[in-house]
């Protein structure tokens, strides 16, 4: 085969109540659209001369590797807070899994690959529009500097699938630290399988938390700790994606990773004019995944893996104070699940200051600053009360913010964002807003030096996201068949924080008429 995958399918030698195995389902007419080749390279697959109809057979499931195991996982999840006992991959397919140049292991998944024993039903396909979105959105959080899945390649099925409406499908491969989800624990503690538990979370701390091994040989406590480990990942992630705008959509237990990577882009996007309570999907109807709800949501979630992880917790204490006498084990018993909700208890009330000091962190060097003091705060939340009130551009605002870093700086740039048809504009507004970047000029000048601050500004407010409008434009036209637009988008937003004027069209936000209220998951 052109292609080889040093697969060591470690995944697949956990008990075999964790996955399902299955073969991906042959597609008509494969044709290849963009393959990562880079990202290829730094997965350590082999490339002999591989012809784009034999990349599009591979990447399409129509030829499977030689030394893949593929297997579809299981899980469960809370869809909108309410419990489905068993989901598990529908309609992707892991490959296998193999070490990185930097010794890391990584999952390589196909999506939309046909059906499986977990599908309930469905067609186990992908219309080409959310694959092409996907790869889009994971390949700009990546370059933004979000933990992320990354896109290996995305292939037109030269089939039909029908959503909404009959739409082109496509098979999108994908690349992760792991597809391990806090649905996938619940699967377990669910069935009350307490060894597959166990087997799961020692594959996740090997996998990625081996420091836990050694803080744990301290406290004897390394379920908890790999607990605590998950929960300071998960606040971290979500604190990027605030301050950078983005909205994940559908923030189920099944689509949040242990591994703290930002996984399943569906009904996902950047806010363009700012609105704390934005909602983007289609199905999100009572805003449960709104903007200003994410951080609160994966707390919600991080409560559901704790209660899953409860018996393990136990295990930890009980390990440490075992009795063969029956009423005493059984008051040991009783002490040990007490203490491990407590524990749990505490870990989760960590999360909120995790997760604010993480956020505090950003905005500060989103406005120049090198540390967070004290009187920070206020001005954190007051420029979010005035971005929420004026409506403006939350991408242009911190990027032309930098125009007027000087205390003599023009303030034109930014002001000028007041005019914008989303935007809301009046004379009180205008003098706020005035205040405030008067107010922090002087922070500025007094703390930092003005090119140090640029600098950190421009490194962390990007010039270009990928735009709803922009990507929508780039699905309509692939539909056709032309992909020019989807490459020139793709070329931008992996460049975000640089001033190229050959990307200034991606820069702009949407006219009233180019606007994307909604966006749809496409399972």
């Amino acid at each position: 085969m052109p292609v080889s995958f040093p697969f060591k399918n470690i995944y697949a030698t956990l008990p075999s109540q964790c996955f399902e195995p299955v073969q991906p389902t042959p597609v008509s007419e494969p044709e290849l659209i963009k393959f990562n080749e880079s990202l290829a390279n730094t997965l350590n697959i082999e490339i002999t001369d591989a012809t784009e109809s034999e990349l599009a057979a591979i990447f399409s499931g129509n030829a499977v590797p030689d030394n893949a195991m593929p297997l579809a996982m299981a899980y469960s999840g809370h869809q909108f807070g309410n419990l489905n006992p068993q989901l598990g991959d529908g309609r992707a397919i892991l490959l296998g899994d193999l070490y990185d140049t930097s010794s890391q292991l990584r999952d390589v998944q196909l999506k939309g690959a046909g059906r499986t024993p977990f599908s309930r039903g469905g067609d186990g396909r992908s219309p080409l529009g959310p694959a092409l979105r996907e790869y889009i959105l994971c390949e700009a959080m990546y370059a933004l500097g979000i933990p992320t899945t990354r896109a290996l390649a995305l292939v037109r099925s030269g089939e039909t699938v029908i959503r909404q409406q009959r739409e082109p499908g496509a098979v999108f491969t994908r690349v992760a630290a792991s597809h391990i989800r806090v649905g996938t624990f619940q699967y377990f503690a669910l069935r009350r399988d307490h060894d597959a538990l166990r087997a799961l979370a020692d594959h996740v701390i090997n996998r990625h938390y081996p420091e836990v091994k050694k803080t744990s040989e301290e406290s004897g406590k390394k379920y908890l700790n790999l607990f605590k480990k998950i929960t300071e990942n998960q606040a971290k992630l979500i604190a990027k994606w605030m301050n950078l705008g983005f909205i994940h959509g559908v923030m189920n237990t099944d689509n949040m990773t242990v591994s703290g990577e930002t996984i399943d882009y569906g009904p996902c996007a950047f806010i363009d004019s700012f609105n704390r309570k934005k909602v983007f999907s289609s199905i999100d109807q009572q805003g449960r995944y709104a903007y200003i709800n994410q951080p609160a949501i994966g707390q919600w979630n991080l409560t559901r893996l704790a209660e899953a992880m409860l018996p393990l917790f136990m295990m930890d204490t009980e390990s440490a104070h075992s009795s063969s006498d029956g009423v005493e084990a059984a008051a040991q018993k009783q002490t040990a699940e007490k203490q491990a909700i407590e524990d749990a208890t505490q870990v989760l009330n960590d999360y909120a200051h995790i997760h604010q000091r993480a956020w505090e962190t950003g905005m500060a060097a989103k406005l120049g600053f090198s540390e967070v003091q004290e009187e920070d705060r206020q001005r954190f939340e007051s420029l979010t009360d005035l971005l929420d009130e004026t409506r403006v551009d939350f991408t242009l605002f911190f990027r032309r913010l930098n125009t007027c870093a000087a205390s003599e700086g023009d303030l034109s740039q930014v002001l000028d964002l007041l005019n914008a048809p989303e935007a809301r504009s009046s004379a009180s507004l205008l003098q706020r807003l005035k205040e405030w970047i008067q107010d922090w000029q002087g922070a500025l000048a007094e703390r930092e030096s003005l090119s140090s601050a640029q600098q950190r500004m421009n490194q962390s407010n990007p010039a270009i996201i990928p735009r709803n409008h922009q990507v929508q434009r780039a699905i309509s036209a692939a539909e056709s068949g032309d992909y020019e637009v989807f490459e020139k988008l793709l070329s931008a937003v992996t460049r975000p924080y640089e001033d190229n004027p050959e990307h200034q069209e991606f820069e702009q936000p949407p006219e009233p008429a180019e606007q994307v209220l909604r966006t749809f998951c496409g399972t």
